[in-house]
């Protein structure tokens, strides 16, 4: 299983829509299925959605600037 992210051409820019996506082979090629739609995110946001869903959780680190 993989997350897979799509960017959003039509609505606001900077957005991706996102899917938990299962690999599977039929007939000897490969194919994907659409386990459930996450739904639509700010691309700032999708290294935290695959992060947690990762099989080898990643350290991620978040740095407010905000002083």
């Amino acid at each position: 299983m993989f997350v897979k992210v799509v960017p959003n051409n039509k609505g606001r820019k900077g957005t991706s829509f996102i899917y938990l996506t299962e690999s599977y082979r039929e007939d000897g090629k490969v194919k994907h299925r659409t386990i459930r739609e996450l739904g639509l995110f700010d691309n700032d946001q999708v290294p935290y959605i695959r992060a947690a869903f990762a099989k080898k959780k990643p350290r991620l680190v978040y740095d407010d600037n905000s002083d």
